[in-house]
């Protein structure tokens, strides 16, 4: 059988042992260090805004330090998108916060203003005013920005940003990760770029930024012996994983543009398919990393050809794909939760697929893409 084609796989820009091989010179082997001091910077300068960021061992991390920021305590609520990944909720929980699920807009994929607005005004009559919004750029395609703005301002309730999948990712030109009150960012192994596994708080402010860092090295208060007066965690990134990351920004651009041929390649695909849609930003504002590049399978056009028809199909040929985020509220974990709204989000997991992304994709694999593809819809008429 052919070697697997993988959704999303790690990709190497050729430096990152070299700032690996600096830390193990120095003695750097530690959350702290060199390289995380110069992630950072790297990382401020390339979101701009003035923004401040700190490294941490995961973006799950990064999002539980922000809610802990804007205050979120146990019996709060927080308002979560329900179409994410399960990152995104789990740390209401580990406050012993509720969380509260909004549905999807059809443009975006990701929060819907209007179930929103709704959701904000029946908490507050409930007299449960959510302490904060956790707003998701999905597969690196912004959020409608400015309606979840306007919505959040007018009831005083912070964003927080989970840009997770959208590093590279801009709306009118301003880098995803800097809209939010605090924003959140991932460097999983699958993402855009990678740390082997890490993420990052990006915050407003140098205290705020100080904040996270403290509750991310166990809480240590300045004391010549270890005194601590808050919960702490062990957050921070080290200084091996952080050297990786520096040389992953290097080709950071360079990784986006190539999902974005990716994204390309399956558009020209699909264009003669009728039934298919390739997810694509709704206008020129929108600039998407395309993190990954997802269709929605419409079998009434298709013949009867199924989302699982493709995925089962791509499988036999050793080539990963994978249906869309399961959402939140239709998980056995969350669903006796809050959620409103109607069916996008739930109409988008049952036809979605995720095909293929990987900034490290040959020839050979868009051709053994391709054909599979065609193959499938030849009996579409």
């Amino acid at each position: 059988m052919c070697s697997k084609i993988w959704l999303s796989s790690p990709h190497m820009g050729g430096t990152e042992q070299k700032y690996i091989q600096e830390a193990f010179d120095a003695n750097w082997v530690a959350p702290l260090g060199p390289n995380v001091n110069g992630l950072e910077q790297d990382l401020e300068s390339y979101l701009g805004n003035q923004t401040h960021v700190g490294a941490l061992s995961s973006g799950t991390a990064a999002i539980h330090l922000g809610l802990i920021l804007l205050g979120v305590q146990a019996g709060d609520e927080v308002i979560c998108q329900s179409m994410t990944f399960s990152a995104s909720a789990n740390p209401i929980l580990y406050l012993g916060a509720t969380p509260v699920f909004i549905d999807s807009e059809e443009q975006t994929w990701n929060i819907c203003p209007v179930a929103l607005e709704q959701a904000i005004q029946d908490r507050i009559q409930n007299g449960n005013k959510p302490k904060a919004i956790i707003a998701v750029h999905l597969y690196g395609v912004p959020y409608q920005i400015e309606e979840i703005r306007t919505v959040a301002d007018k009831y005083e309730i912070p964003i927080l940003e989970d840009s997770a999948e959208a590093l590279g990712s801009t709306y009118k030109g301003q880098k995803c990760g800097t809209f939010g009150d605090i924003g959140v960012l991932s460097f999983n192994g699958n993402k855009i770029i990678t740390t082997s596994g890490g993420g990052a708080i990006v915050t407003k402010s140098v205290a705020q930024k100080d904040k996270a860092i403290f509750f991310a090295t166990q809480s240590r208060d300045n004391a010549p012996h270890y005194q601590h007066s808050e919960i702490g965690y062990n957050y921070r990134m080290s200084n091996i994983c952080a050297g990786i990351g520096r040389g992953q920004m290097e080709v950071l651009d360079e990784h986006v543009a190539l999902r974005r041929q990716m994204h390309d390649f399956y558009i020209e695909i699909f264009k003669s398919i009728e039934g298919v849609e390739v997810f694509s930003t709704p206008n020129d504002d929108y600039f998407a990393n395309y993190w990954l590049s997802a269709i929605i399978i419409d079998e009434k056009k298709t013949n009867g050809i199924t989302r699982e028809t493709l995925r089962l199909a791509l499988d036999a040929e050793n080539i990963e794909s994978r249906p869309l985020w399961k959402p939140m509220h239709l998980q056995p974990i969350f669903e006796k939760y809050p959620y409103y709204g109607t069916t996008v989000a739930e109409s988008l997991f049952e036809n979605g697929l995720c095909l293929p992304s990987g900034s490290n994709l040959s020839d050979d694999d868009r051709n053994r893409i391709k054909e599979v593809i065609q193959f499938v819809f030849s009996n579409q008429k």
